[in-house]
């Protein structure tokens, strides 16, 4: 590898969401610095499988009034 390009790194400490800790090596931030996890595999949806569908204003339904007729063939 070419010297003097790469980023430091280094060990960090990781918080996932439900409080559990480990040691990780990276290059974000500084050696020892802590990253909190807002969104981890036990908690996000795409790891997990259960989603919730949020209609908030009618969103859903005006996306389905408006792309209804697609798909259907006509002669």
């Amino acid at each position: 590898m070419k010297s003097g390009i790469h980023p430091e790194y280094h060990e960090i400490n990781v918080i996932m969401t439900d409080g559990t800790e480990f040691k990780t090596r990276s290059c974000y931030g500084k050696p020892g610095e802590t990253l909190r996890l807002d969104i981890d595999p036990k908690s996000h949806p795409a790891w997990t499988g259960v989603q919730r569908m949020l209609d908030t204003g009618g969103q859903v339904a005006k996306f389905n009034k408006k792309f209804a007729g697609i798909g259907t063939r006509r002669k």
